[in-house]
């Protein structure tokens, strides 16, 4: 006979023998993947301090629903240490006609002009996490972590005659929490929330005087479908902002950059654990 679950243990909805991580091991390791969709609630930028305030939603195409996908790796130790490493894709490309004229780094597109439009954040985190309890029941985990920006953002006219493009790749801290109860039953409820503000040197991921911030909160909830795989959902808020004058911009700007985005996505998750 299959052994009975122990009294902290939840139970699962597919009897099974298999486990991916043996609960006597003092290490474990858990893999986490989402997919879903994604919708930016709103989105202006602004390139060099008389460029115009561009707003992607209105004027840009970011009005529907786009791709989401996420993922995770973890490795735990000795029950409430855990390193994560995360890779999160976020690039949203669309195109528009442009209403009025815009600015953009002293390039002017003229009204009418058809364009290619690529606002690109992908990002990594590497994070470390202390645990709280030591029970599968219950999780409340805080940390640290650091985050890895890869931004990619052009604005090209459709013949290709005019472009402006943007690359930015640097590091910014992160402080994180993580909290999961689950109830017998095995449906459990979770948050995760990331984030940092910063508006001096070094801590805002640059050697300049831009004040910016991030934000990556979730809510999901989820069923044990067997002893070693969740399923979820997971409703997300994504977004951040970089408000200031690079100390040393390379033109053809003077280096200001206004950059506000806020994006809500609902996904489907499985987790291996």
């Amino acid at each position: 006979a299959a052994p009975t679950p122990a009294a902290d243990q939840p139970t699962s909805l597919i009897p099974t023998r298999f486990r991916l991580n043996d609960p006597a091991r003092s290490w474990a390791i858990h893999a986490t993947a989402e997919l879903g969709m994604l919708a930016v609630v709103s989105h202006t930028i602004q390139y060099s301090t008389d460029g115009s305030v561009f707003d992607y939603v209105r004027e840009g195409g970011q009005g529907g629903l786009f791709p989401f996908a996420r993922l995770s790796a973890e490795l735990e130790l000795l029950h409430r240490h855990s390193i994560i490493f995360l890779y999160q894709p976020l690039t949203v490309a669309t195109q528009a006609v442009l209403q009025r004229d815009i600015s953009v780094d002293k390039l002017i597109f003229p009204a009418g002009t058809p364009v290619d439009l690529r606002y690109g954040f992908d990002f990594y985190r590497l994070d470390y996490q202390f645990d709280f309890f030591r029970s599968p029941k219950y999780e409340l985990a805080i940390g640290l972590g650091l985050q890895l920006r890869n931004a990619r953002i052009s604005f090209t006219s459709a013949d290709g005659q005019l472009r402006r493009t943007n690359d930015n790749l640097g590091p910014v801290p992160i402080l994180r929490v993580r909290g999961r109860y689950t109830f017998a039953s095995g449906f459990w409820l979770g948050l995760e929330a990331d984030g940092f503000y910063a508006n001096i040197p070094i801590a805002n991921g640059g050697n300049n005087n831009v004040a910016g911030a991030i934000f990556d909160t979730s809510l999901r909830a989820g069923l044990t479908v067997t002893p070693f795989m969740d399923a979820f959902v997971n409703l997300r808020y994504l977004g951040g902002w970089a408000n200031g004058t690079s100390s040393n911009p390379t033109g053809p700007g003077d280096g200001f950059t206004a950059n506000y985005l806020h994006t809500i996505s609902l996904s489907l998750g499985v987790g291996l654990r």
